[in-house]
């Protein structure tokens, strides 16, 4: 029996997916809370997967999703949001989840996710964040992303990389694709690419996602989602 905590503070959304945890064989729901306060002692008393929000009160669930792997590093983390930046995967991937899950995954994906083994790569459910990532919907994430390392000094790290390149990387990591960055940056979407794949031959990265991940973990971005929504 896997035993599933659910942090969200939508409580719609909470007594939904309580209750179709619950009437799963072969899961079990030990509550909804709305707070990661709330449920660091839940965490620590056999609990195997957490749902958790992101945009929670108080400590926010990025943050949360560390202090729980602190308390219990078998835990198994699901971030579950309405914000499906590529940052905040990066972030998620780095606070050390499980998996990441957009609101309008499917019930079927959800529960694919808690059930998925606990030492398989980071999962990525439903097709908006995957479309961001340049990779199928049912495809992994490039090797690496689930395990990331210790970031390197951002002084090396901005040194590979051209001014530019920089502000293009910047906003690739608030989920802006390359039209998008063209016109803030006002330049053409022929030389944004140009710059894209520039950066991410440097950093040995094969989608945009994964360059976004490898740049948090070698300091050229902040791994904090930075202005985000109320979702």
């Amino acid at each position: 029996m896997t035993r599933v905590l659910v942090v969200e503070d939508q409580r719609t959304l909470a007594d939904a997916l309580e209750l179709a945890i619950g009437a799963q064989p072969d899961l079990e729901c030990v509550g909804a809370v709305d707070t990661v306060e709330q449920a660091l002692p839940l965490a620590r008393t056999g609990t195997d997967v957490v749902l958790m929000d992101v945009h929670l009160p108080g400590t926010d669930g990025i943050a949360g999703t560390s202090l729980l792997k602190r308390a219990a590093p078998a835990l198994r983390v699901l971030i579950l949001t309405g914000d499906p930046r590529p940052r905040l995967l990066a972030a998620a991937a780095a606070a050390g989840a499980a998996g990441f899950l957009t609101k309008d995954s499917t019930l079927p994906d959800i529960l694919a996710a808690i059930r998925a083994p606990a030492t398989g790569p980071l999962l990525v459910a439903g097709g908006t964040l995957a479309a961001l990532a340049g990779v199928p919907g049912d495809a992994p994430l490039p090797p690496g992303v689930e395990r990331p390392a210790r970031p390197a000094s951002r002084q090396q790290g901005r040194g590979r990389c051209t001014a530019r390149e920089l502000e293009v990387l910047r906003l690739l990591g608030e989920g802006l694709g390359p039209k998008a960055i063209a016109e803030r940056l006002v330049i053409s979407p022929h030389t944004v690419r140009g710059h894209v794949k520039s950066v991410m031959q440097k950093l040995n990265a094969h989608s945009q996602l994964e360059t976004v991940v490898t740049a948090i973990r070698e300091g050229l971005l902040d791994p904090a989602p930075g202005d985000r929504p109320d979702t």
